[in-house]
C-alpha cells in the first residue's frame, strides 16, 4: 500500500510540476532572452567604441602629420577645424588632446583668446587626466604671464608649484617670472636660486633659472 501512495504521491508531484512549467516557464525564456540580447549588446558598443576610437586616432594622427608637413607661415585653419571637431564629438582622450592641440595653433595664430578659452576647458574637465589638466592651467598662465591678472595667475600657479606635482619646476619659474614683472625681485631671487639647485628639475629649466639669477646680480 505504501508504494501505492508514493507512486501517487509523485504523480500528483509531477503534474503540479508540468502545471507551473506551463503558468511561469515563459519567464525562464525570456530571462535567458534578456541575457542573450545584454551580452550581444554589450558586444556590439564595444565594437563600435573600438571603431570609433580607431577612427579619432587615425583622423589625430592624420591632422598631426599634416601640421608636421606643412610649410612655414601656411595657413592652419583646416586643421585647427578639424581639431575642433574633434575636441567637440571625439572619444574623451582624444578630446583633451585635440583641445590642447588646437589651442595651441590659435596662440600660435594670434587668436590668444581662443587659445585660453580651449586650455580652460581642459583644465576644468574632471574627466581629462589631472596631468593633462594641470598642463592646460599651467600653458595658460605661462601665455598671459606678461600681461594677466597678477592675483589670478599666482593663485592658478601655486597648486602647480608644490613638489609632488610633475609640473613643479615650470611653475616655480613662472612664479619667478610674475614676481619680476611686479617688481618684487628679493621673492623673484629666491625662487630661481631653490630653482637652480633643484636636481630634480630639467637641466635647462636649472640653466635658465641660473642665467636669470646671475643677471639679476
Amino acid at each position: 500500500m505504501v508504494d501505492i501512495f508514493d507512486e501517487v504521491d509523485e504523480d500528483l508531484r509531477a503534474e503540479r510540476a508540468q502545471k507551473l512549467v506551463r503558468r511561469y516557464g515563459w519567464l525562464g525564456v525570456a530571462g535567458a532572452v534578456a541575457i542573450v540580447a545584454a551580452v550581444a549588446g554589450w558586444q556590439y558598443w564595444n565594437h563600435s567604441k573600438n571603431q570609433e576610437d580607431a577612427a579619432a586616432a587615425s583622423r589625430f594622427v592624420a591632422t598631426q602629420t599634416a601640421l608636421e608637413q606643412a610649410a612655414p607661415g601656411t595657413s592652419r585653419a583646416a586643421q585647427i577645424q578639424t581639431l575642433d571637431q574633434m575636441a567637440a564629438a571625439g572619444p574623451a582622450g582624444y578630446r583633451t588632446l585635440a583641445r590642447l592641440r588646437a589651442a595651441g595653433l590659435k596662440a600660435d595664430s594670434g587668436d590668444l583668446p581662443g587659445a585660453i578659452a580651449l586650455w580652460n576647458q581642459v583644465a576644468a574637465d574632471s574627466s581629462a587626466d589631472s596631468l593633462l589638466r594641470d598642463l592646460a592651467s599651467l600653458t595658460a598662465a605661462t601665455r598671459q604671464i606678461d600681461r594677466g591678472d597678477p592675483g589670478q595667475l599666482q593663485a592658478r600657479l601655486e597648486p602647480l608649484a608644490v613638489p609632488d606635482n610633475p609640473w613643479s619646476a615650470l611653475a616655480r619659474e613662472q612664479l619667478a617670472i610674475l614676481a619680476l614683472r611686479q617688481g618684487k625681485t628679493e621673492d623673484a631671487r629666491t625662487r630661481l636660486k631653490q630653482l637652480s639647485i633643484d636636481f630634480q628639475a630639467p637641466p635647462g629649466l636649472r640653466a635658465r633659472a641660473a642665467a636669470l639669477l646671475a643677471g639679476l646680480g
